[in-house]
């Protein structure tokens, strides 16, 4: 059974520098997902990523889309990792948290 969870974080960036920051910083999605994490694909349509990754031998994918003052992160996550997604919500969000402070 799979789990979606959604996540948005509230920024102070402007769009530009909050997509520019999601994208550099995306890469550490990968940690969030306990090290377990391995190829990792994502694509930018206007203001929409969309990522996949496989995380502890099953596949997790979905979207971050960035607008002026919150990007909001779409997860679905499959069986075994469906189980432990309000962990993994509270993580995302703290991240994505400092990744977005204004600086």
């Amino acid at each position: 059974m799979t789990r979606a969870i959604t996540v948005t974080i509230p920024h102070q960036l402007g769009r530009a520098e909050a997509r520019r920051r999601i994208d550099e910083g995306f890469g550490s999605f990968t940690q969030h997902m306990g090290g377990a994490a391995g190829m990792l694909s994502k694509t930018w349509e206007g203001d929409r990523l969309s990522f996949a990754l496989n995380a502890m031998g099953q596949g997790i994918s979905g979207y971050a889309d960035v607008d002026d003052t919150t990007v909001k992160l779409d997860l679905l996550l499959p069986n075994l990792l469906g189980m432990i997604a309000d962990k993994l919500k509270g993580r995302l969000k703290k991240e994505g948290q400092l990744l977005l402070e204004k600086k």
